[in-house]
């Protein structure tokens, strides 16, 4: 059996089951189905599961407080300050017509990124090594030695993938443009099954694994990346 089909079996056997037993912060995104909610789970979309799960349950989202929250490398004024921002551009900014401001462009996703997260930055002045971590650093124009932008990546996901786990509230990007949010598990997962070379990790390792698994499925490659995730995370045989 080759690879793509046991991807393809874990999928057909429910490998997106997502519950109490098998929980991820897609959960939070579902309940409120808005693209501002989604993107605040997915950045502290880091660390362990139910720590995170924990988290996101303890913030007020309705009203976009944290309650005096604080999440790993996060203090209490992080929280304060970042939902503060997101509020803010709530108001004023669509984040997909932001997205699609880069994306256009070239049809390039890391393009897209680049104007939200220099949005974010542009709205509030804040600064902190909590804060900076959580967004991330305004993508450069390079791939190799780059933050793959694991959360980032998972949440375009999120957005753009119309079928299961994901949401598919935005509707003018390419899911053969997405770039898989490549984590430890699925990239260590990626180098064992042979899918990927490059063993360091990066966004350029991110972007190769995407176009190989565009041999899978040309016009859904990220269908296969919560069967990779889940192999990782729960150390399945394949």
């Amino acid at each position: 059996m080759d690879i793509k089909q046991k991807l393809d079996n874990l999928i057909k056997n429910n490998i997106y089951e997502i519950s109490d037993k098998k929980p991820d912060p897609i959960i939070i995104a579902k309940r409120y189905n808005n693209e501002y909610m989604a993107l605040i789970a997915a950045l502290f979309a880091y660390g362990n599961v139910k720590a995170i799960m924990k988290f996101l349950n303890s913030l007020d989202l309705e009203n976009l407080k944290s309650n005096e929250s604080y999440y790993r490398f996060q203090t209490k004024e992080d929280v304060k300050e970042f939902l503060k921002t997101i509020k803010i551009m709530q108001k004023n900014y669509s984040l997909n017509e932001l997205f699609l401001q880069g994306y256009k462009k070239k049809e390039n996703i890391i393009d897209g990124l680049r104007e939200i997260i220099k949005t974010i930055y542009k709205i509030n002045p804040y600064t902190s090594k909590g804060y900076e971590f959580l967004i991330g650093k305004i993508p450069p124009h390079k791939t190799k030695g780059v933050s793959p932008y694991k959360r980032w990546n998972m949440f375009l996901r999120w957005m753009i993938r119309d079928t299961a786990p994901d949401l598919g509230l935005w509707k003018d990007v390419k899911k053969s443009d997405l770039i898989i949010p490549l984590d430890t598990h699925t990239h260590k997962v990626s180098l064992n099954l042979g899918l990927l070379k490059r063993k360091t990790y990066d966004l350029q390792a991110a972007i190769e694994l995407s176009e190989k698994l565009k041999e899978f499925d040309k016009k859904d490659p990220l269908k296969y990346d919560f069967a990779l995730y889940r192999i990782g995370q729960y150390k399945i045989n394949v």
